[in-house]
């Protein structure tokens, strides 16, 4: 790569065949020193001797129908249930498509149904023999005999890919008008992974052009369905639902030991989505997966690296057992990992991925009409873009960044282009002032779920940094901690349970969510062994922060099991003979010295209430808000919720300080204003003051000796300073 000097490098444009002039135009601009195609584009004749690195998209599943039409068999599939059908008795009729997109999938009834099929009672949670059901190939509908009156039934079958979902996305919105559907084939499977390395050398051998094969990805879409209007009608980022079929799933049953059931990835309906506390089965479908796939991907690497190549992977669309933490990804070797940065959350889950040479980030927006249209205002989305990533670079940057898309759209955006060009500018001069440096940390703080490291900085997110309007209050921690002063880990409740050690190092925990879900723990809190670990953890010292309904599980009169510990419990009912009266608040707290009283806690919870030993901070019409208490030598807080801004994310670093009983760390590498953030490398002799709006600001800059000065900022500024 070239050098990272703020006149060039360490950018990636996208580039297509009617835009050559403009791709070298921004090559110049914007001190790009990578060019891309992208899905729909062609890589130009006229660029193939271009002083820069080239990237190649690569398909590792798609773009071949010819092979895909002549192995049927070898075709991708999904598992999918049905709705939910009442019966009044007697024959029930299931059309097994109904409300699917018929151009998406189709049902295979060619392999044993009996055996890969499953009816279930959901009124009784039992399923049928396969005797009680059979399946009528013309009309696409399973037939169910002798039912029970009023239970009602579902169908839980295999269905083939046969339109890659991520090019039917792509064909929507960019309104492609008689596209082929590529055809997704299943890589996994004996002639299609034969003829898939054949295929691999024949591309690399007739694209000599080509620096870097950029994977697209290895080799399972995450679940994505349309309905049968084209719109979204399931989608889970970390879902593997889409990455079975019988030659798959006898392999998992080889090495499981126990036979497969549909519905260990069916799931009631719910496809073990990343809210739901998952069943050990599916965690070892998961193991299965990961290790099958990185064993494949490595091959494939291999490959490249034969060719004297780079090997990258995109963050996304067919990712499914290459997720970047899990333990077998560090064997694939590949050298960089891209994915697109929604925001800063998104950023560190690429930047902090170990075992690649490098990563990029693929900012936004996309270069895609849905945005670049007559009226459209791209550079707003941009500025929010970078504003958001710039927290979390500041903690932990990506190597790169680029962009995707048409270029053609941005070019027709001058004032998109001036902007991006200042941003290309100032990444290269923050990651050269960082230059590797560890950031200044005033506390270690661990996320518990049930997933732990395995969807680090991804819990609560959808593809993109999207947010669902019930969770966005969760996510906001996970965004605020990104570009915090804090050492963020991600532990697991199994974690816990087998080190009995692992919180040694740890400040606070921090769980956050709604009850029984994967996020804040559900049944495992009914494990004795992890509810004493962690309360012994807080007994002796460390804080915990609960949000939500953290430890929300019903069990042995408590729904919050971490009520002791947070002095704050919810009424569901059970317990509404209990008068309450603690509903005094304290204004002047050292958590709320930064905030106002139109604090925003989302969507809050209803029901919560303090009980005697707590402090209340903030309560709303009797739905305790904000909430502090004394747990032997440690401290407990309680947040309704805490959506994305920055007076949020100063309350959360004041609760983080305070539960921790670091209220003297405070004035440590600080802004008065939250507006306003500090980010010290004392290896590097280095700090920087950043305003991390589009206005200007005045703050009061604390160093880390507790000495502090006046500061004006202009919009959007960065100011770099020596450590003295």
């Amino acid at each position: 790569m070239k050098s990272d000097t703020t006149m060039g490098g360490r950018v990636t444009i996208p580039t297509d065949v009617d835009v050559v002039p403009e791709t070298l135009e921004l090559i110049r601009r914007w001190g790009a020193d990578a060019v891309r195609d992208c899905d729909g584009t062609d890589y130009p004749a006229g660029l193939r001797d271009l002083d820069a690195k080239v990237y190649s998209t690569y398909y590792t599943t798609r773009k071949d129908n010819e092979w895909a039409l002549a192995n049927p068999d070898e075709v991708q599939q999904c598992y999918i249930m049905t709705g939910f059908r009442t019966s009044p008795g007697g024959e029930l009729r299931v059309e097994l498509m109904q409300g699917i997109a018929q151009e998406l999938l189709r049902v295979n009834s060619q392999d044993d149904i009996t055996r890969w099929w499953e009816v279930v009672d959901r009124t009784s949670g039992l399923p049928l023999p396969a005797s009680d059901w059979s399946y009528e190939e013309e009309t696409e509908t399973v037939i169910i005999r002798n039912t029970r009156a009023f239970h009602e039934y579902t169908v839980s079958f295999l269905a083939y890919i046969i339109w890659d979902p991520v090019h039917m996305y792509n064909a929507v919105v960019n309104e492609w008008k008689d596209v082929d559907h590529q055809i997704t084939f299943d890589v996994r499977q004996p002639k299609t992974r034969a003829y898939s390395m054949k295929r691999l050398r024949n591309f690399i051998e007739n694209n000599p052009h080509v620096d870097v094969i950029r994977y697209t990805t290895f080799f399972h879409q995450f679940t994505l369905i349309f309905d049968d209007l084209r719109r979204e009608k399931y989608v889970d980022w970390y879902g593997y639902s889409a990455s079975v079929s019988p030659y798959i799933l006898e392999k998992f049953e080889q090495e499981a030991g126990y036979p497969f059931r549909p519905e260990f990835i069916i799931d009631q309906g719910y496809y073990n989505n990343q809210y739901r506390v998952p069943s050990r089965e599916f965690l070892d479908f998961v193991d299965f997966q990961r290790r099958e796939v990185a064993e494949l991907a490595k091959e494939m690497v291999d490959i490249t690296r034969e060719y004297g190549k780079e090997a990258m992977m995109f963050l996304g669309d067919h990712w499914i057992g290459t997720e970047p933490f899990m333990d077998e990804f560090q064997k694939i070797g590949l050298d960089a990992v891209v994915g697109s940065v929604g925001n800063g959350s998104t950023l560190r889950l690429i930047s902090d991925i170990k075992g690649v040479k490098y990563t990029e980030g693929r900012f936004l927006p996309y270069f895609f009409p849905d945005t670049f249209y007559d009226g459209g205002d791209p550079v707003s989305e941009a500025k929010n873009n970078w504003v958001t990533a710039r927290r979390a670079i500041l903690r932990n940057p990506v190597d790169r960044i680029g962009y995707g898309g048409y270029l053609k759209l941005a070019c027709q955006f001058p004032d998109f282009v001036d902007y991006v060009e200042n941003v290309c500018n100032e990444f290269r001069l923050l990651y050269r002032n960082i230059d590797g440096a560890q950031p200044y940390c005033a506390k270690k703080v661990a996320i518990l779920n049930c997933w732990g490291h395995m969807r680090a900085w991804g819990c609560h997110m959808v593809h993109h940094a999207l947010y669902q309007k019930p969770n966005y209050s969760y996510a906001g921690v996970i965004e605020s901690l990104s570009g915090a002063p804090f050492d963020v880990v991600f532990l697991s409740f199994d974690d816990i349970r087998k080190n009995e050690r692992i919180l040694d190092d740890v400040d606070v925990i921090i769980n956050c969510g709604d009850a029984d879900t994967a996020h804040t723990g559900g049944v495992e809190w009914e494990d004795p062994l992890v509810t004493s670990r962690i309360k012994r953890f807080v007994y002796e010292g460390g804080g915990f922060i609960g949000i939500g309904e953290p430890g929300g599980h019903q069990y042995q009169g408590r729904f919050l099991q971490v009520s002791a510990i947070l002095g704050v419990e919810k009424e569901t009912g059970f317990t509404l003979g209990y008068d309450k009266y603690n509903w005094d608040q304290d204004k002047a707290h050292f958590i709320m010295a930064d905030s106002s009283d139109l604090s925003s806690f989302g969507e809050g919870k209803k029901g919560m209430y303090a009980l005697p030993e707590a402090t209340v901070l903030v309560q709303e019409d009797r739905d305790v808000q904000l909430a502090v208490n004394s747990y032997g030598q440690g401290r407990g807080v309680y947040v309704s919720g805490l959506p994305y801004s920055f007076e949020n994310t100063r309350l959360l670093h004041r609760s983080i300080l305070w539960s921790s009983g670091g209220e003297d760390d405070l004035l440590a590498w600080f802004s008065s204003n939250y507006n306003v953030e500090v980010h010290a490398f004392p290896e590097k002799g280095k700090y920087c003051v950043v305003n991390n709006t589009y206005e200007p600001q005045k703050t009061r800059v604390y160093r880390g000796d507790g000495t502090s000065f006046e500061l004006n900022l202009d919009a959007n500024a960065i100011l770099w300073y020596e450590i003295d």
